[in-house]
């Protein structure tokens, strides 16, 4: 009989730059579900950040930045764990002895990198080659089973379960031998929900919304004003037809698909519903509407998250308390990895 672990549900968000709107709907929403349901734990995963050089100051405050996001958008630190990964060194000490898990071949499969690297590949930092290692540990060290992410990191939480899965039958014997019955690390489970689980760039509906595009306009960061908010959705890339009324007529119209997803994930709407409504509408008639909700939805976020950053001692000492929680989790984990590899310790 597989062994069964208590529900616990494991992400993390990185502070580079500001948070955008496609962070908000595609996982801190769905955080806030979430910790009403089962234990919920969320990072502020600084050690990915560095993967890429970062200005020290800089990252001081996004990693303030994005918890204040997560607080200010309803995430209750009683409820949950809010913490940053460079708090509790568990994170990178299970990070390497994935590394020796992990298989070269299965890492060359990973699309991130190569997209991140580019054509700059021979110049990449090695941090952001073994990053989806790190991202199974920070996972694998809560034994989570569940972990809400976008369309773009299933790939990583796939590795994560190979990684799990190589560890488990590698100390088969160990495991049986010390009690930990056939698995000491639980296959994750992808939460992947709603209608903008993957919300695209306003200039070009074949790009995820990026806090790194160097358009500000591609984006609506959740820092913007009301007006900033509306101008950047007048501006967004459109095609001359009005929507449709069904979902079949958004087919090869990524701008119009994207800003239907949009409406659809800040309503609480379906995206059927949505097309049901503004079907035969102009984008004229559609983007004010949008925008009026995007601003209802955001700006008492926006000013709360400004309320919290003037306090930088408030955030700290969440941080702090969220880090010591979870690393009451961690060590034990960690220590029974240890003894499992035969580690002395």
């Amino acid at each position: 009989m597989s062994k069964a672990f208590t529900p616990r549900v494991f992400s993390g968000v990185q502070p580079t730059g500001n948070l955008t709107l496609g962070n908000y709907l595609g996982a801190i929403t769905k955080f806030v579900a979430l910790q009403d349901q089962q234990e919920s734990i969320y990072c502020v995963v600084d050690m990915h950040a560095i993967t890429t050089w970062q200005d020290p100051a800089d990252l001081s405050a996004a990693t303030r930045g994005v918890a204040a996001a997560y607080l200010a958008a309803g995430i209750d630190p009683v409820k949950s764990i809010i913490f940053n990964q460079s708090r509790v060194g568990a994170h990178a000490e299970l990070g390497w002895i994935f590394n020796c898990i992990a298989r070269m071949g299965w890492l060359n499969r990973m699309t991130q990198f190569k997209e991140k690297a580019g054509k700059n590949r021979e110049n990449a930092s090695t941090g952001l080659f073994v990053y989806p290692n790190l991202m199974a540990a920070d996972i694998l060290l809560y034994q989570a089973t569940h972990v809400p992410v976008g369309e773009d990191q299933k790939q990583h939480l796939e590795l994560t379960r190979d990684i799990a899965q190589k560890f488990n039958n590698d100390y088969a014997d160990q495991l049986a031998r010390l009690g930990f019955g056939d698995a000491f690390f639980p296959q994750p489970e992808p939460m992947i929900t709603g209608p903008a689980t993957r919300v695209m760039s306003l200039r070009d509906g074949s790009k995820k919304m990026s806090k790194s595009d160097p358009s500000d306009m591609s984006r609506i960061n959740l820092t913007d004003d009301a007006d900033t908010i509306a101008q950047k959705f007048r501006k967004a890339r459109t095609d001359p037809d009005p929507l449709p009324s069904e979902m079949d007529g958004l087919e090869g119209r990524a701008e119009a698909a994207n800003l239907v997803g949009i409406y659809a994930a800040l309503s609480g709407m379906t995206q059927d519903a949505v097309l049901g409504e503004f079907g035969g509408s102009q984008f004229s008639t559609f983007k004010p509407e949008l925008s009026d909700l995007a601003v209802e939805k955001l700006a008492p976020i926006a000013a709360e998250i400004r309320r919290l950053e003037a306090d930088p001692g408030h955030i700290d000492q969440v941080l702090k308390d969220g880090a010591e929680r979870a690393d009451s989790i961690a060590q034990p984990v960690l220590a029974s990895v240890k003894d499992i590899m035969g580690l002395v310790r």
